[in-house]
Order: C-alpha cells, then sequence, then structure tokens
C-alpha cells in the first residue's frame, strides 16, 4: 500500500512509519514546513511543504496513496504556545488537506484525536455516540477537525475514520519534552516533575485510562489495513481505570530519591474514560503494555538522561530571556530615533553657521534635514525630525528675539506649515514606495516558491518513475524474476538440484547463510546442503521437533519468523510439503531486522513452491529409475549413476554448499554384493554405496568432514571391511 501521513518529526510518528515498513508497505511524509531539518524512519518520500500550500494536489497525484494518516492532536508542528493562532493554522491545514483528499476519491484517511474534545466528567466510559465537550482552543480546533471529516464522510461518500485515543503515552526517545508538551504525557510530566522539583502534584479525585504509543500503533494500522471500517468515530483506550494520585505512587516507587507526592485532592470526582467496545468487537484488541509495567522503564530513560530533562529550555524561554528578548526589540526600535537625533546635531550646527552668511543664507538646512529622514525612513522619522527642527529653529530665533516675539511671527508658521507637509508627503511616498515594492517582493517569493515546489515535485516524480521502472523491469522480488531464477533449477541434474536450491534461495533472499534439511521422519531431519558455516550451526541431524516456536508454525504450514531474536533459531524457516507430509526445511540465518517483513514471508512461501517443483520433478525422474540405477539384487549403485552422484556431491562441496567424503572399500570382487549388504546396515539412509569405472566398491558419506569419516573407518573395519579416504583428483 501506499500511505501518506501528515506530520512532524514525533515518537507517535516514528512509531507508525517503522510499523508500516515491517508490513512492507511504502511510506510517504508531508513535513508541514518549507524549512524542515529533521528526518523520518523508514520513508520512501518526504514532502517538505506546509498543509496550506497551493501544490497539495499535485502532492496527492503524485503519491495516489491508498490511506492517509493526519496526525493531528500529536502533530508536533503546533504547539499551542498561541492557542487562538494555531487553532486557526490547525483548521486551515486541515481543511486544504480534506478538499485535497475529495478530489482524489480513492483512498481512505484518517484523523488522529484525543481524549482532549470531553472536558466534562462521565460516570461510565464514554461511546462515539456522546456529544463532545470542548472547552479550550486547542480542544475546540480537534472537535472541529473531527467535525470536517464527518461532513466529508456523510455529504461526499468519502472513506473518512476518526479515532480517538485515550490519554497517549510513551518513553520519549527522539523529541524533547518541552513545557507546553508535558501535559500530552502525563506518565513522562510527572516523572520530569519529580526530577525537577522532588514533587508530584496529584490529585485523587482525576479517573482515566492510559493508552501505551506501540498498543496505539497496532489498533491504528488494523483500521489503516482493513477493508471498510462500519463507523466513522472509533474510541481506542486500555480501559484500565488509574486515579491521577495512583500513577504519581507509581512514579514516586519508580524515580526513588527523595520525590513525594502533594495531595491536591479538591472537588468532586473527575473521570474522563473512554470506552473502546465498537473497536474491540469489529477488529479485537488486546493490550501489550498496561500502565503498571511500563512506568518502571520510562522512569529509568527519565533518570538515566536526568541532564537532559532539567535544562531550563531554549533560549528566550523563561523571565530573564523574555526581558532579553524585550530589551533588544526595544533597542532595534529606538537605532532610528537615535540616529535622527545624533544627525540633528551637525545640522542645527551648519544652520547656526548660515544664517550670517553671504552665500548660505538662503539655504535651509533643515528642510534638508527632514528631507534626509523622510525618504531614509518615512513617515514616522520624519516628524520626528520636524519637531526636532521647529524646536532648533526656535531656539536659534530666540538669540535676537523673545519667545513671544517668535511665537507671535507669521514667517514662523508659514514655515513650520512648509516643513510638516514637504516632510509628511515625502515620508507618505516613501512608505507607499516600500509597501510596493515589499508586495511586489512577496509575490515574487510566492511565484518563485511555486515555481520550486512544481520543479520539487517534477524532480520527485522523475525520481520515482525511474525507481519503479527499475523494479518493474529488473526487480529481484518480482514473481517474474523469481520464476526466472527457479527455473534454472531445471538445467541441473536430477542430483544436483538440492545443491543448487540453496544458492538460488540465498540470492533471492538476499542472505548469505541459508540451510536445507530434509526431513528423515516425524522427528529427525538431516542437513543436505547450506551456503555457510553460519547456516550449518544446528548441526548435520536435528530433533526439529524440539525446536518448538519453529516446530509450531511449520506445522500448520506458516512460514516461522524468529521475532524475539534468539540466537538458536535461524531467522525465518518455511517448511515444503507434499501430500501433507513435510519433506524440506528451508532455513534462513543472515537477514536483516527489518526485511523481517510479512511481504518477505510470503516471497518465501513463493520460493518455496517453485523449489518444490524442481525437487519432485526430480525426485520422480530419479524413482522413474530407480531399476536401472542399482545393480539388480543388490544395493549397489551402478557405476554410472553412482558416478553422477560423486561428481554432483564433489561439484557442490567445491562452491561450498555441502561437505562430503568418499571412502574406497577394499572387498574382493566376489564379495562386494556381501560386503555391501553388510555396510550398508553400518551407515545412515543418506549415505550412497556404488562402484567407480575403476570396479572398487566406494561409499559416498554425505555432510561428513574427513575427520568425521574416521568414525565411519573404524566401525567398517570391526566387522572386516578396511576402507580408506579417497580425494577427488584421485577419483
Amino acid at each position: 500500500m501506499e500511505i501518506l501521513l501528515i506530520g512532524g518529526v514525533s515518537d507517535l510518528m516514528n512509531a507508525i512509519l517503522n510499523k508500516l515498513n515491517k508490513e512492507g508497505h511504502r511510506s510517504y511524509v508531508l513535513t508541514g514546513s518549507r524549512d524542515f531539518k529533521g528526518s523520518y524512519p523508514n520513508v520512501y518520500e518526504k514532502y517538505n511543504f506546509p498543509y496550506d500550500c497551493d501544490c497539495l494536489k499535485e502532492i496527492f497525484d503524485s503519491v495516489r496513496p491508498d490511506a492517509v494518516i493526519f496526525t493531528g492532536a500529536y502533530d508536533s508542528n503546533f504547539d499551542w504556545g498561541e492557542p487562538r493562532k494555531e487553532s486557526v493554522r490547525f483548521i486551515a491545514g486541515l481543511q486544504n488537506v480534506m478538499s485535497t483528499f475529495a478530489t482524489m476519491r480513492r483512498g481512505r484517511l484518517i484523523y488522529l484525536s484525543s481524549e482532549e474534545v470531553y472536558s466534562q466528567s462521565f460516570p461510565n466510559a464514554i461511546t462515539e455516540e456522546e456529544a463532545t465537550s470542548a472547552i479550550s482552543f486547542r480542544s475546540m480546533a480537534l472537535v472541529q477537525g473531527e467535525d470536517i471529516c464527518k461532513n466529508y464522510r456523510h455529504t461526499m461518500g468519502l472513506d473518512t475514520v476518526v479515532l480517538r485515543m485515550d490519554h497517549l503515552y510513551g518513553i520519549p526517545v527522539k523529541e524533547r519534552l518541552k513545557g507546553e508538551r508535558l501535559n500530552d504525557n502525563l506518565c513522562a510530566k510527572m516523572c520530569v516533575e519529580a526530577l525537577r522539583t522532588g514533587k508530584i502534584q496529584a490529585s485523587s479525585k482525576k479517573v482515566f485510562s492510559m493508552l501505551h504509543q506501540d498498543d496505539a500503533v497496532e489498533f491504528l494500522y488494523k483500521v489503516v489495513s482493513a477493508e471498510k471500517p462500519r463507523q466513522g468515530v472509533y474510541h481506542i483506550s486500555s480501559g484500565e481505570a488509574i486515579t491521577e494520585m495512583k500513577l504519581a505512587e507509581l512514579v514516586k516507587q519508580e524515580m526513588g530519591g527523595s520525590a513525594s507526592v502533594v495531595d491536591n485532592t479538591v472537588g468532586e470526582e473527575y473521570r474522563v474514560i473512554l470506552s473502546a467496545h465498537a473497536f474491540e468487537e469489529e477488529f479485537g484488541m488486546k493490550i501489550f503494555h498496561p500502565i503498571a509495567g511500563e512506568v518502571a522503564p520510562m522512569a529509568k530513560h527519565i533518570r538515566r538522561h536526568s541532564n537532559f530533562y532539567m535544562q531550563e529550555g531554549d533560549s528566550g524561554s523563561g523571565a530573564m530571556g523574555k526581558m532579553k528578548q524585550n530589551l533588544v526589540h526595544i533597542i532595534k526600535a529606538l537605532i532610528p530615533f537615535a540616529e535622527n537625533m545624533v544627525c540633528f546635531i551637525p545640522f542645527f550646527m551648519l544652520n547656526n553657521r548660515a544664517v550670517g552668511s553671504a552665500y548660505f543664507s538662503r539655504l535651509d538646512f533643515y528642510l534638508l534635514y527632514v528631507l534626509l529622514f523622510a525618504i531614509v525612513y518615512g513617515q514616522q522619522q520624519a516628524t520626528f525630525s520636524a519637531v526636532l527642527a521647529v524646536a532648533g529653529f526656535c531656539f536659534r530665533q530666540m538669540y535676537n528675539r523673545t519667545g513671544l516675539d517668535v511665537i507671535l511671527d507669521y514667517n514662523t508658521y508659514v514655515w513650520v506649515a512648509q516643513l510638516f507637509i514637504l516632510g509628511l508627503v515625502v515620508g507618505y511616498m516613501k512608505d507607499q514606495l516600500r509597501a510596493i515594492r515589499g508586495e511586489n517582493k512577496r509575490e515574487m517569493q510566492y511565484l518563485s516558491g511555486q515555481l520550486d515546489d512544481i520543479q520539487d515535485i517534477n524532480t520527485s516524480n522523475v525520481r520515482l518513475k525511474n525507481v519503479l521502472e527499475i523494479q518493474i523491469v529488473n526487480q529481484n522480488d518480482s514473481f517474474g524474476k523469481i520464476y526466472e531464477i527457479t527455473s534454472s533449477l531445471d538445467q541441473y541434474e536430477p542430483s544436483e538440484v538440492l545443491f543448487y536450491a540453496a544458492e538460488i534461495l540465498s540470492r533471492l533472499v538476499g542472505s548469505k547463510d541459508v540451510a536445507i534439511y530434509t526431513v528423515a521422519n516425524r522427528s529427525y531431519a538431516r542437513l543436505f546442503s547450506a551456503t555457510s558455516k553460519k547456516a550449518r550451526m544446528l548441526g548435520n541431524s536435528i530433533e526439529y521437533t524440539k525446536y518448538e516456536d519453529m516446530y509450531n508454525e511449520l506445522k500448520e504450514q506458516r512460514v516461522y519468523i524468529n521475532k524475539n531474536m534468539d540466537e538458536d533459531y535461524p531467522l525465518m524457516a518455511n517448511a515444503i510439503y507434499s501430500e501433507d507430509q513435510m519433506q524440506l526445511i528451508l532455513m534462513v540465518w543472515g537477514i536483516p531486522w527489518e526485511r523481517m517483513t510479512l511481504s518477505q514471508a510470503n516471497m518465501l512461501v513463493v520460493i518455496g513452491y517453485l523449489i518444490q517443483n524442481a525437487v519432485v520433478r526430480a525426485n520422480r525422474y530419479m524413482e522413474a529409475l530407480e531399476s536401472q540405477r542399482y545393480i539388480e539384487g543388490t544395493k549397489i549403485l551402478e557405476t554410472s549413476a553412482f558416478t553422477d552422484l560423486v561428481t554432483a556431491y564433489l561439484g557442490a562441496r567445491n562452491k561450498g554448499l555441502t561437505e562430503c567424503t568418499i571412502l574406497q572399500i577394499d572387498a574382493a570382487e566376489g564379495r562386494q554384493e556381501e560386503a555391501a549388504e553388510t555396510l550398508t546396515r553400518l551407515m545412515r539412509q543418506s549415505d550412497y554405496i556404488g562402484k567407480l569405472a575403476d570396479g572398487h566398491l566406494y561409499a559416498l558419506l554425505s555432510n561428513t568432514e574427513q575427520k568425521d569419516a574416521d568414525f565411519v573407518i573404524r566401525r567398517f573395519a570391526e566387522v572386516g571391511y578396511t576402507s580408506r579416504i579417497k580425494e577427488g583428483a584421485e577419483l
């Protein structure tokens, strides 16, 4: 499936991406910011655009998602420091996403909400039919987001689902919990509060239920993969009621030290617990992370990173930080006024010198001063400079006249009027030009941004197109490619098929450590072929029923996946059946953890069936020639059949696919049949006796190194037959 996730970096986002990657889906992310610098794990393509951008349709057309997940209440792009402003941005972004999703008319959109939409106390668990009761800007924005999804579902028939998660929490691994976000994770908030202050504020009247992040992701995936959910709204909750006081006691116990619980119990009981009955009835649910067992790892993580959580916060936070920030703004605002006053001094001195000059008496330096600041700064500074100029003019006139004469002089008012009119007009024109220039600049930035968006999307589309072309034409795990590779088994001799089946399996699953065991009976299996020493670690013969975890899966004809990473088990295994009887066991050891997915398991099943076809054909061929392969009335392979078998084993041994040892048996020509009858009882079912062109009797010991053949030589000697090891070159 192609799945588009919309949201900023967070632990929940990372958990969702990891789950989708495990299940073999392809994930895309709309980050919500053009300047995004972080990273997401296991993402196929990332789009750095805000939610309200005009190119959202192009992104949806490029991805064509089967499911869209809007993280909503858990989106780290919204910090809710200014709730009114953030609520407007939240609704605008969601509305743009929904309208774009509506134009596609395909796939499913999942909107993540929380228990915050309920602000009242409820005596019983809250069902989906209960009306919301939001009071804060944040909770009202979440409710409006839910209503948008519901309206699109009812009016346009879109497949939208709202998931309300009950008090979500998890270990904060990737993201630092800032002050305003601690309330999103109550358990972590209490741990940090105990670490910083030594006190935990709690009330025994507050009752709620907490849902672990990993459980939430599992339930979310059930909705993503469901064929058609019955409802448009679901509650997801553990259903386990706990009081704030009880949680505080658990935190205190795990945090240790001198932490104490402060009882803030007042008023009546406040109970908010969501009912997940509808979800459980439709999808089924099992809680793997109860709150009682998760406080300890949470507290351990907080204590281990105590220095990290003890920091005061980002720069600019706190009273001193805000004071410094305000001081910087004030200084920046005062700089033009200070510059104005400093420049006034030389103009005042020049004006005084020009009064008695024959050449400069007609030059008005104050007018030039006002025009200078009107042209540079605009109306505000033009007005301020005009006030300073009038003050300077009046001060100079009072050298020879009284202040009353200056005030009553008609020429003074004419001069002041022309000074202010000219300064304000020029300042107004400067402000208008600045506004026009700024508007043009913003328009250019917008158009440039649109052009960059188109280029980015086109580049992404070209890259995706090239990748998909390569995958379609030359993909190793496409069914056509798998069939092409496994069909190459047909070119080998029947006795060689199983040897090279291991080599081909290794190539297809991308592992150097592959083993194939043949089932001898209902309990034991013998190693036939392996591609490495690690793949032989279980031994040449195993009692596979003792490996209960693996055997329970194989007997149900399912692929075994070693989810616990047990070193005594292969990472993946699959059994090949014939007429309800287990014939072969394919074991894969060296594959990366991220490839141990359902997709890889399905591919192993397909490869197993294709290998089985080649093996069945080879076995049927061998059975058809059974009478021709053995010397009549004996258990001795005739020369041509035994030669082919020895050649196959030696060729496989040279390629590291198996181990074998060949013994030459000293038996007279007339006693070879008797010797074969006696020695066969001392050998395994997977060993062979036959004759080569030199006429001597030989034994082929499969999966046996030369050092292990000494035991067989001694057993042969005990019944009166001497034997020696023969190398391939000697044969």
